[in-house]
């Protein structure tokens, strides 16, 4: 189970400490959303804002491009020091030359969908991705309510990555909090992007360490009843 912080909920006032409180937090990755004012209507950081956070941190650094041109991007980010870079389904048939892309500038390989996206629109690609979004929200903005229809979507990806003995994580994003992590966790989510409510509260290590507790807590309820 991985605990992967946005700094998109960060304070942008103090971003430079904020990356540090989050490689303190006990987290696993930091989560940074890339918005380019086109692909979603809002505009977010640039390569510049990842090389401050790989000054701050070694943890590794998950760089979700929610952007209509990641091709013009990819060299960029993965010199600003990004560990994965996740590009989405939506862009349609310019995937594939994407992910391979990412793979030979030695990062790992993230494929997103958006909410009215299918999901077996992702099907043909997970023999080539690391780990696969699951948005669930739609993308664009912090803060916003959970989309529970997401979660059948999890469902089928887990059990398509049981079928194939495959490796690649199930990550989600989006209305991330307690009760939404075990809802994610149950039906087969191993990473968890969580914003608003893991940086409103006071102590961002206890908010690591209990939403840790809460997914791990879900993932062995679903064993044992399996």
């Amino acid at each position: 189970m991985l605990i992967a912080p946005s700094l998109l909920a960060s304070d942008f006032g103090k971003f430079a400490r904020e990356a540090q409180r989050v490689a303190r937090s006990g987290a696993d990755w930091a989560h940074l959303d890339i918005m380019d004012g086109n692909f979603v209507p809002n505009i977010s950081f640039g390569p510049g804002v990842v090389k401050v956070v790989r000054a701050q941190t070694k943890m590794f650094l998950d760089v979700h491009l929610m952007c209509s041109k990641p091709e013009v991007l990819l060299d960029a980010f993965c010199k600003a020091g990004a560990d994965q870079i996740t590009v989405h389904v939506e862009l349609a048939d310019k995937v594939s030359d994407l992910l391979w892309k990412i793979r030979s500038l030695g990062r790992k390989v993230g494929l997103a969908l958006n909410p009215p996206t299918a999901i077996s629109m992702v099907r043909p690609y997970l023999g080539m991705i690391d780990t696969l979004l699951v948005m669930t929200v739609n993308p664009g903005f912090g803060g916003q309510d959970f989309i529970h229809e997401a979660l059948p979507k999890i469902e089928k990806a887990a059990v398509w990555r049981a079928e194939k003995s495959a490796d690649f994580h199930i990550e989600v994003d989006g209305g991330i909090n307690l009760t939404t992590a075990r809802e994610c966790a149950h039906a087969g989510a191993d990473v968890f992007v969580s914003g608003s409510d893991l940086f409103q509260k006071r102590s961002l290590r206890r908010a690591v360490a209990q939403l840790r507790k809460a997914v791990e807590g879900a993932r062995a309820k679903t064993a044992v009843a399996a």
